[in-house]
């Protein structure tokens, strides 16, 4: 087993960090923030995600992993040192790499024997071999020290699971030493390592996750094209998944993408591809796409109304995805300030996210309307107007058609995340509006479902 030193605490940090605690390695996560490191020895997450809590409180038992302010100390005889700070996205599209290079920094002033340093940020390609030439630059003791690039691909809300029970782990190295070193380090994991070089591991990174994120916006531009010519986008995503070829995943029609992610990886690249006098095309289509059905339920709800001015809104979910509290890129920051600016009174519920989303626009009123944060579905959707769905928590999905006829004063839906079925909301008394589908009369149609092998689809 080695002795890790992880700089950062955020999900990729922490979560890989837990993660190498939980395998056997002696771990050691730095944070500039002393009530943060505090916060962690108590076994708190200051991230919400499921099962890292309990695995923080039972290695910090073990002492297999605890926290530190104190860089020198962490670095000075790690075996490895893993860089999981931010990259923040700059203006231009570009990634912030300011943060890598103090924390390059501080490992080439500390380390007082053999090093590797492994990259987990996200960042563009070429950045590990200006890491290590920035870390000899400032090298103070006669050590052996590499970079390696080592990209995460863990999904915000199921992070713990991913970083365990990951499908590949990619390494990128430049001697033998190197990927030795780090494949000894993985080995406990048990899961198969793709060994490349340091700048393909980096534009694997890229190229992973604007793939998905082209197949998340190609699927929105269908289904707003369904809505016009009368299909149903989930009728025809069920049609595509069965192709080996397509897949079933991502194939989910809603307002967007959002997260840490996504957003931040797609402008990157395309920032990359400019600055070598290439133009990405498809993925500045998906950017483009997914900017614009970040407010289509707003823009199709101001259509509908005269006004939102003096209307209880309701809003259900407020994070980008269900099983995080980060709103990073949320579809709720881009159509919130457009409801108070039109006056609206905004009862927001979200069972994890509201306490961040209210530093951002703190209860009471703002701009021209108000919001009020609720702990339960009832109090937001009681008498309410018109309500916009933008999580697909599992509280939201277990509310019934009749839920929103019985509470709300006047039934007017939006749902950006297809939750329902549209017939069953019609027929609830619900006048529905989701993503790519229309109320359908199926009573002519021959066959609802394909039968495959016996089973019913």
């Amino acid at each position: 087993m080695y002795k890790i030193a992880v700089a950062g605490t955020g999900y990729v940090g922490l979560v890989a960090g837990v993660g190498f605690a939980e395998v056997g390695h002696q771990v050691t996560c730095v944070d500039i923030d002393e009530e943060k490191v505090n916060i962690m020895k108590q076994g708190v997450s200051p991230i919400y995600e499921e099962g890292l809590e309990e695995l923080m409180q039972k290695n910090y038992a073990e002492g297999t992993i605890d926290y530190t302010t104190d860089y020198q100390s962490a670095y000075k005889d790690a075996d490895a040192v893993f860089i999981g700070v931010g990259t923040p996205e700059q203006p231009d599209g570009s990634a912030n790499l300011s943060y890598i290079a103090t924390v390059a920094r501080q490992i080439a002033e500390s380390i007082e024997k053999d090093c590797l340093v492994i990259v987990k940020s996200t960042v563009p390609v070429g950045t590990n071999d200006k890491v290590e030439q920035f870390i000899h630059d400032f090298l103070v003791n006669d050590v052996r020290v590499e970079v390696a690039s080592n990209p995460e691909f863990l999904a915000q809300g199921s992070a713990v699971h991913d970083t365990l029970h990951a499908e590949r782990i990619i390494i990128g190295t430049e001697s033998e030493w190197a990927e030795e070193l780090l494949m000894n380090i993985y080995e406990p994991f048990r899961i198969p390592i793709v060994s490349v070089n340091r700048r393909s591991a980096e534009m694997i990174k890229y190229a992973s996750n604007d793939f998905l994120a082209l197949k998340i916006s190609y699927m929105n531009d269908i289904a707003n094209l369904c809505e016009l010519v009368g299909a149903d986008i989930q009728d025809v995503a069920r049609g595509m998944s069965f192709d080996d070829r397509i897949g079933s995943k991502f194939l989910n029609a809603g307002i967007g993408f959002g997260g840490s992610c996504f957003p931040k990886d797609t402008k990157a690249l395309e920032y990359i591809a400019r600055q070598n006098g290439y133009d990405l095309r498809t993925v500045k289509a998906a950017v483009d796409v997914n900017k614009e059905q970040k407010t289509i339920l707003y823009k199709k709800a101001s259509n509908r109304l005269i006004t939102f001015n003096g209307l209880k809104v309701a809003i259900l979910g407020l994070t980008f995805k269900p099983g995080t509290d980060d709103l990073r890129e949320a579809a709720s920051l881009e159509n919130v300030p457009l409801l108070l600016e039109q006056g609206a009174d905004i009862y927001a519920y979200d069972p994890v996210g509201a306490d961040n989303f209210s530093k951002v626009y703190p209860e009471g009123r703002n701009l021209n309307g108000s919001i009020t944060y609720v702990e339960n579905i009832n109090d937001a959707l009681e008498d309410a107007n018109v309500c916009f769905i933008f999580t697909e928590w599992g509280e939201v999905k277990a509310l019934s058609p009749e839920g929103y006829k019985l509470l709300m004063r006047t039934p007017l839906v939006y749902d950006g995340r297809n939750i329902y079925d549209v017939k069953a909301m019609q027929e609830a008394g619900v006048e529905y509006h989701s993503i790519g589908r229309k109320a359908v009369k199926r009573e002519n149609l021959k066959a609802e479902k394909v039968e495959v092998h016996g089973t019913k689809y």
